[in-house]
């Protein structure tokens, strides 16, 4: 399965009253494993930049503008999500930009070259009702460092986002697993049944361990003033 999990930055809060996505950061996961086939790019916004967004990612008009405009990358950005399972945290955010900026070049929404949309925050507000769920709380609950975030960036955010999503996705985490996957992996996804293959021993005990075991029941009778659990008919 091709997952891309995704993040923005944008000139403000609302793309509604025009504000515009200045980058794009996308981390490829397959068979939920990082591929590197990453997509980043940096984008002109044609527009000023509120000062409290560039508070958090520090993205200027000067430094965009060289970048190229959406029109731009919007072909290669459309043709590397196609078909692919995107993972957004707050998904309904970004999911906002991205259309408003395929509606303005009179282009279908984005949710339509995709195959679906899994929101990572609802997902770990399911998994931890009533906890802090940010990117940065969910770093520190699963031990993920993100000591080298000072700004928000759209492909450190979404590298980040991808660990975390598969740290909260990773289920059953134990040797029995593990020795399973292993097996899975090295023959082919044949898993051996490797009990069935010998012959399974059974060791009576002696009598010394036969005479022990009676006189533990025979103080278990005693405490419970009848028979113990062990002595009583089914």
């Amino acid at each position: 399965m091709r997952q891309i999990v995704l993040d923005t930055e944008t000139t403000g809060l609302n793309a509604k009253t025009g504000d515009r996505v200045i980058e794009i950061g996308c981390v490829e996961v397959i068979n939920r494993r990082l591929t590197g086939n990453n997509f980043h790019t940096y984008i002109n916004p044609e527009r000023d930049i509120d000062e409290g967004a560039v508070a958090v990612h520090g993205l200027t008009v000067e430094f965009l503008r060289d970048k190229p405009k959406f029109a731009e990358i919007a072909d290669a950005f459309r043709d590397y999500v196609r078909d692919a399972e995107i993972i957004i945290h707050n998904a309904p955010f970004d999911l906002g930009f991205l259309n408003a900026e395929f509606e303005r070049m009179s282009l279908s929404r984005f949710d339509d070259d995709v195959a679906n949309t899994i929101d990572s925050l609802l997902l770990a507000r399911e998994l931890h009702p009533g906890k802090r769920n940010s990117l940065d709380a969910l770093c520190d609950r699963y031990g993920i460092s993100n000591a080298h975030r000072t700004f928000h960036g759209a492909l450190l955010d979404a590298s980040l986002l991808a660990e975390v999503y598969l740290a909260m996705t990773r289920g059953q985490d134990s040797l029995g697993m593990d020795l399973a996957l292993e097996s899975e992996q090295t023959t082919g996804g044949e898993i051996l049944e490797t009990a069935a293959l010998a012959e399974i021993i059974v060791l009576p005990a002696s009598d010394d361990e036969t005479a022990a075991h009676e006189a533990l029941l025979d103080g278990l009778d005693k405490q419970v003033k009848g028979k113990c659990l062990w002595r009583q008919e089914a």
